[in-house]
Order: C-alpha cells, then sequence, then structure tokens
C-alpha cells in the first residue's frame, strides 16, 4: 500500500493540529464565522474543477469535498471539545482520503483497479477502526475517572475490547485485499494464494 502511506502522514499532521486546537475552545461567533470561511473555501475550489474533465475532474471535486468535510469536523471538534468529535474529525480524514484515492482508481482498469480500490477500503478501514477504538476508550476512561476505582477497571477492560475489535476489522480488511491480488493468479496457484492469505489474517 506505499502509494497510500502519505495518507498515514497526513492523518498525523491533522490530529496533531486537532490535538492543539482543542485546547482553545471558540465561541459561537468564533465558530460561525470559520464555518462561513470553510464554505466559501469549498465554493472556490470546487469552481476551480470546473476546467478540467473526466476523472482528473472528478478527482478534483472528491479532494475539494474532502478538504471540505475534514476542515468543518476539525472545526467542530475545536468548538466542543469531547472524544466523539475527536473520533468524528479523524474518520473524516480517513473518508475523505478514501473518496480521493477511489477516484484515483477509475483510471485504471481490471485486477490492478480492483486491487487498488480495496487498497483504499483496507486503509479506510484501519484508520477509522483506530479512530473508534481511540474513541471508545477515552470515553471509558473519562467516565471511569468521574467514578470509581472498579469502574476504572471496567475501562480498561472496555478499552482491550475496543482495540480487538479494531484488530477484527483491520484483519478482514487486510484478507479482502490479500484475496483480490490472488484474482491474477489461476488453478492451483490461486488457491495457494487464497489459503496463505486466510492463514496470515486468521484470528
Amino acid at each position: 500500500m506505499n502509494r497510500f502511506h502519505h495518507t498515514a502522514l497526513a492523518l498525523a499532521c491533522a490530529v496533531a493540529f486537532s490535538a492543539a486546537a482543542l485546547a482553545e475552545p471558540m465561541s459561537a461567533n468564533e465558530y460561525k464565522a470559520a464555518q462561513g470561511r470553510i464554505a466559501a473555501d469549498y465554493q472556490t475550489d470546487e469552481a476551480k474543477c470546473d476546467a478540467l474533465a473526466g476523472n482528473t475532474q472528478d478527482i478534483c471535486v472528491a479532494q475539494a469535498k474532502g478538504q471540505e468535510s475534514v476542515a468543518m469536523a476539525e472545526l467542530k471538534a475545536r468548538h466542543e471539545p469531547g472524544a466523539m468529535n475527536r473520533r468524528d474529525a479523524m474518520m473524516a480524514k480517513a473518508d475523505a482520503d478514501y473518496a480521493v484515492a477511489n477516484e484515483k482508481c477509475d483510471a485504471m482498469a481490471g485486477n490492478d483497479k480492483d486491487v487498488c480500490v480495496k487498497e483504499a477500503e483496507a486503509l479506510q478501514t484501519q484508520r477509522n477502526a483506530d479512530a473508534e477504538a481511540q474513541y471508545k476508550t477515552s470515553a471509558a476512561n473519562e467516565t471511569a475517572g468521574e467514578k470509581s476505582a472498579e469502574a476504572g477497571m471496567e475501562a480498561r477492560e472496555e478499552g482491550i475490547e475496543a482495540r480487538q475489535e479494531a484488530s477484527a476489522d483491520k484483519r478482514e480488511a487486510n484478507l479482502a485485499l490479500a484475496a483480490e491480488k490472488c484474482d491474477v493468479l489461476a488453478g492451483d496457484a490461486k488457491d495457494r494464494c487464497v489459503d496463505l492469505a486466510k492463514a496470515r489474517y486468521s484470528e
């Protein structure tokens, strides 16, 4: 999935930005003004896509929409700090990157296109699973912090369960990707490829 490594770096930057922003909650007026700026930026970005055509235009539009959705999610996380909004911002970034990657796959054909789509789906699944696990762990810890030591133990158990669920989602996505790569083969070679994939990503 080398072609998608840059998205992981982008996510790290987005999370770092969000964490810093969360320390300074916005007023209602600032929030509304920022929403207006984001909407205006989207209109400008989308208008630039009108000069393009075909798949290039589709990618451009997906990028514009993705930037808007990420900006809005990060803005909300800054305005209303909390585990849920931090999760939503991370997922918005993952979904936006997926939409762009998926459009880029349309320029391909055959198994190359299928593998490209599965790679994009796998990365999206992995990042959303991590975001959900982080949210559940954080939410459980926040609740436990207001209660007893017993609640703290329950929070740790919920965190473990959330990470296990995330791992299961990742394995399923990686298995789908590996199986798609096997489709270029045939007969016994394909069967062995699928069996190896199942063995690698089995629980």
